[in-house]
């Protein structure tokens, strides 16, 4: 008989491509989840995974299976749900949205967004990157994730919320402090706050490294609101998306270097009963952002 553990390690499995990475996710063993993987394989009468020195990808019957192990995964949250609203009628409520969120995403803006959601529902944050984000919401995780859009992606499950430029974000007495733009060979024997966090670090690295910059480091940190602040108090000069350069800094583009990230909403397709009303909410929180200094809208 399939039980909920084969379920949880397939899925872990599919979303991570590695044995050794899905059991780091699920607090197990290795082997318990190849042991399960095995048995869950005997059980549906097919190879689920193609196993090599380097990767772990689905066979045909584990592509046509996946859908179904995230329909049954959805379905055992919903009646653990269900036991804990019956068992507890006053948490019964909270919480009725679960919104997951990149980590480099600014303060106030964060703020701004969950203060509009507060308002109509009980709020929980959930952190990943956004490859983990859209995993979470293909098995019913989390209801709501705000993070990085592709250029094109659009659908009636997207909300957008804003485009924006990677720009050199510096203390606001910089000797560049004024400049709309400045060439990369303009901040080679600047002091640079690297951080770490960034979804675009290798390609802003490898920018930088072409054109013959390579600076010295005041900071290396995941933390973005202590890279951000030690920008402000003049330790150094980092680059980062527009929306994160705080309160004491100023910005300017970076000549040739034309990198932009657009963010947005994605709902959970299992969300569907407050879809229209979620919706609503989220439009009127980006027309509000549309109109704050540095951010630009995108429809």
């Amino acid at each position: 008989m399939i039980k909920r553990a084969h379920i949880r390690h397939f899925l872990a499995v599919a979303d991570s491509g590695s044995f050794k990475q899905a059991a780091a996710r699920l607090h197990v063993t290795q082997p318990t989840v190849s042991t399960s993987i095995a048995e869950l394989e005997r059980l549906v009468g097919s190879p689920l995974f193609v196993r090599d020195r380097r990767h772990v990808r689905l066979t045909e019957p584990g592509g046509a299976f996946l859908p179904i192990a995230r329909d049954l995964e959805a379905g055992f949250r919903r009646a653990d749900q269900f036991a804990k609203s019956s068992q507890y009628p006053e948490q019964q409520q909270w919480p009725d949205l679960k919104l997951g969120v990149i980590p480099t995403l600014s303060g106030p803006m964060l703020q701004t967004i969950c203060a509009r959601l507060a308002g109509d529902y009980g709020v929980e944050l959930v952190e990943g990157d956004d490859h983990d984000l859209r995993s979470q919401l293909a098995s019913g995780k989390i209801q709501l994730a705000l993070t990085l859009l592709g250029k094109t992606e659009s659908g009636p499950d997207i909300v957008p919320l804003l485009e924006e430029p990677y720009v050199v974000v510096m203390p606001g007495h910089h000797r560049l402090a004024g400049t709309a733009e400045v060439a990369a060979g303009e901040l080679a024997s600047e002091i640079m706050i690297a951080r770490r966090s960034c979804e675009a670090l290798q390609r802003t690295s490898r920018f930088f490294t072409d054109a013959g910059v390579r600076p010295r480091f005041a900071l290396r940190s995941e933390n973005e609101d202590r890279c951000l602040r030690m920008v402000a108090a003049g330790l150094g000069i980092t680059v980062a998306p527009r929306s994160l350069a705080p309160e004491g800094t100023v910005t300017a583009e970076v000549r040739d270097f034309g990198l932009t990230r657009r963010l947005g909403f994605i709902l959970a397709p299992h969300h569907a009963g407050e879809a229209e009303r979620l919706t609503a909410t989220l439009e009127g929180i980006a027309a509000t952002l549309s109109g704050a200094p540095s951010f630009r809208h995108t429809d």
